[in-house]
């Protein structure tokens, strides 16, 4: 389906709910062993701003950040997204980078040895998954598939004046949301990601 099907097709009532109740997961948010940043262009002055405040009220003891080099990019998104974490009041020292990554998937694989090497995997008991509104599920489903014993939170954000639940009155805020929601089966069916929350 194309970007311009997605801006203008309109989701039923049933679709809407549907993603309303399952894509948009939340989830109670604790203290965390670690905060996971998963790669992106799109709203990083937020995400970064979410992070800072996280890290001043203690919700998290490490971050990692990953994120490759985009096309129009010399550097890749960990690097973007650390200096802003560092400029906030997040120590640099205290956090993992991971330079390669080109989609969710390898954020997370490619990650998983990086904070094993510096932290023990088995250290690790929660992740706060920090990302986009519109990726919403996707993300704790990614990091499910490949390290399904760690408690996993989802805290997303976005710069959108629509609500998040009026998402679909929104021509670029439904196209992104259905975009999204459009990879959650084909992706399950391939095994790139598992049902999270588990039933």
């Amino acid at each position: 389906m194309s970007v311009t099907d997605r801006s203008t097709r309109l989701p039923t009532a049933d679709e809407i709910a549907r993603i309303n109740r399952t894509h948009f997961i939340d989830t109670p948010l604790l203290p965390a062993d670690l905060l996971f940043m998963f790669g992106t262009r799109e709203d990083v002055a937020l995400r970064v701003d979410t992070a800072a405040g996280l890290w001043r009220e203690g919700y998290f003891r490490w971050p990692i950040v990953s994120g490759g080099v985009t096309p129009g990019s010399e550097q890749s998104e960990c690097t973007i997204i650390k200096a802003a974490m560092v400029a906030a009041g997040i120590p640099a020292d205290r956090i993992l980078e991971e330079h390669r990554a080109m989609n969710t998937g390898e954020d997370v694989i490619l990650s998983l040895p990086i904070i094993d090497a510096a932290l023990g995997l088995q250290n690790v008991r929660s992740v706060i998954c920090l990302g986009n509104t519109w990726t919403a599920r996707r993300y704790p489903m990614t990091l499910h598939r490949h390290w399904p014993e760690v408690d996993k939170m989802l805290l997303t954000v976005d710069n959108f004046a629509t609500p998040r639940e009026r998402w679909h009155t929104d021509a670029e805020f439904r196209r992104r949301v259905l975009h999204e929601w459009d990879k959650i089966a084909p992706y399950k069916a391939r095994g790139f990601i598992a049902e999270w929350p588990e039933a």
